[in-house]
């Protein structure tokens, strides 16, 4: 079997079943485990899957700018945002992360519901304008610029000062081993100390982030509260974010 026919199978392999073992793949194809490792290597350092311990997983893709993204996958992040709602009670802390689908959940919120919403993403606090009874508590630091929220020191001293009720996250790429992550380190601490600060955790997902890896890791499945998700019929399923105790709520 010639090189590109290998590494071609490894890419179907992990789109049709989510993970790529090196072990099997050596038994299946009759080739050193060292050959397939190899394979997975080199195609790793080019960006085409992620490489895990005895094989591979999808790499998620490269996210577009902040702008960009906000024409993509509108309608999807439209019922997401919808299911969002229905878990917020008048009167909670709410905290918004950075992103297109959190923006949406803002612009859903009831103009009448009373909320402290916190979020370090000032284009999503700008969305509370003109609505009277919610509180807008502004986490600053320095901008980072591609996903427009504040990360650094500042940022984490103001999120240990509070204790929010619901936490909606946004990553780019969530797998029931792997757990959630994203692809900048410091946006990824970030993250991570507002899941743990906060009393319950949903990350809104659209269905291709699902079964994908990014590079730094946020939380892991049995962190966070929920995934919200608008359908089930995802080839390999959610029974693996399920088997890890997390809460599937479908839109």
């Amino acid at each position: 079997m010639l090189t590109e026919q290998r590494r071609q199978m490894i890419l179907d392999i992990l789109k049709r079943e989510g993970r790529a073992l090196a072990g099997q793949l050596a038994r299946d194809w009759n080739v050193s485990e060292d050959t397939i490792r190899r394979d997975m290597r080199e195609m790793a350092a080019d960006g085409l899957l992620k490489r895990v311990h005895g094989g591979a997983m999808p790499m998620a893709p490269m996210l577009p700018d902040f702008t960009t993204r906000r024409g993509v996958a509108t309608e999807e992040k439209q019922r997401l945002a919808a299911a969002a709602i229905r878990l917020i009670s008048p009167g909670q802390m709410v905290f918004l992360d950075g992103g297109t689908t959190t923006e949406e959940i803002a612009r859903q919120i009831p103009r009448a519901m009373a909320l402290t919403v916190v979020t370090h993403a000032p284009t999503l606090a700008a969305e509370f304008e003109h609505h009277p009874e919610i509180e807008v508590i502004l986490i600053g630091g320095r901008l980072y610029k591609h996903s427009m929220v504040a990360v650094g020191a500042a940022a984490i001293a103001a999120i240990d000062r509070l204790r929010p009720d619901i936490f909606f996250l946004g990553v780019t790429a969530a797998h029931p081993v792997e757990g959630l992550t994203t692809g900048d380190f410091e946006e990824a601490a970030i993250k991570r100390r507002i899941v743990e600060r906060s009393a319950a955790t949903y990350v809104p997902l659209t269905l291709e982030k699902l079964d994908t890896v990014s590079p730094c890791l946020v939380a892991l499945m049995s962190e966070i509260t929920g995934l919200i998700v608008v359908q089930e019929d995802k080839p390999r399923g959610l029974g693996g974010y399920r088997e890890a105790g997390v809460e599937i709520v479908v839109a």
